[in-house]
């Protein structure tokens, strides 16, 4: 296979690591040529971020100057490409910083061009390109963690603005019964509550599998996460006309016991989704990386 416009090398930048790859577009579904993983420290000063951002970057087989796609978590600028991490515990040292020009400075050759996108976004391009998403003109893709991230997907492309999604398309945003969702539907809402119930400091896998087993509290806790989530998000997955949720994220690897009451609540809050596909994500880490790539992709390509 030539290395030309249809090989697109990316990054995908997260809280402890930094993910480099060459992905392959134009084909009938794009895919992952090469990736090479180190880790990150989010807490680094702005140039020790860029020399590892770069190394990982080295370790691809890029020959020639092409577009680059970069995933990366906000608050950020993402036209500008400028960090806004102010007082949110990671990439302090990236806070007005231009990770732009640093880039295209530091990775060799030189890129043609550097396009930066919210890593929801690239996760929800990436399942509708190539995962559970795909053959769906219009996708809601979640991603269950430390919070919810969140992508309105429309025809690939990711939707942020306007009265049918949230504020900046983002799920973290909405509010449920009052309060912040994120202080119900998280990683670290679900411990809480189990621990306020049993006294037991346990992760997310752990009181998972606990329900797995028939306890009530660990049953209790978990449906009632789901269920909000549903009910918060169904009005906007009717509002958007989304044919299916995507869900993904670490938390949804407990998807055989969160898709019965996530699905309760999303239909009890909103009857016609009945009918609305409900999907557990298929390229959990490949789908950020095939996003960022075609958001590179220059016009027309």
């Amino acid at each position: 296979m030539s290395r030309s416009i249809e090989q697109i090398p990316v990054l995908e930048i997260g809280g402890t690591h930094v993910t480099a790859a060459l992905i392959a577009i134009g084909q009938k579904a794009p895919f992952v040529v090469e990736q090479y993983r180190s880790q990150l420290n989010a807490h680094a000063p702005a140039t020790e971020l860029v020399t590892v951002l770069a190394a990982t970057a080295a370790k691809l087989k890029v020959t020639a100057s092409l577009p680059w796609g970069v995933a990366v978590p906000g608050p950020f600028n993402y036209e500008r490409g400028i960090g806004r991490f102010e007082n949110v515990g990671k990439f302090d040292g990236l806070n007005g910083f231009d990770l732009g020009s640093a880039l295209s400075e530091s990775i060799l050759p030189r890129p043609l061009s550097v396009r930066f996108l919210n890593d929801a976004d690239a996760f929800g391009m990436g399942e509708c390109a190539a995962g559970a998403g795909r053959g769906h003109e219009r996708a809601l893709c979640l991603t269950l963690g430390t919070g919810v991230g969140s992508a309105f997907i429309d025809h690939g492309v990711p939707v942020n603005e306007g009265p049918e999604v949230p504020p900046h398309g983002s799920a973290h945003l909405i509010t449920w019964r009052g309060r912040p969702l994120e202080e119900t539907v998280s990683r670290r809402a679900i411990r809480g509550r189990y621990r306020q119930l049993t006294g037991k400091a346990l992760d997310v896998h752990e009181i998972a599998q606990l329900a797995r087993l028939g306890e009530a509290e660990a049953t209790s806790v978990i449906d009632a996460s789901m269920l909000a989530l549903g009910d918060a998000v169904a009005p906007w997955a009717v509002s958007f006309k989304a044919s299916v949720v995507v869900v993904g994220g670490s938390i949804s690897g407990s998807w055989d016991i969160l898709e019965r009451p996530f699905r309760a609540g999303l239909i009890g809050a909103c009857p016609e989704l009945s009918q609305m596909a409900l999907r557990l994500a298929e390229l959990p880490e490949d789908a950020p990386l095939i996003g960022a790539a075609a958001s590179a992709m220059p016009v027309g390509q």
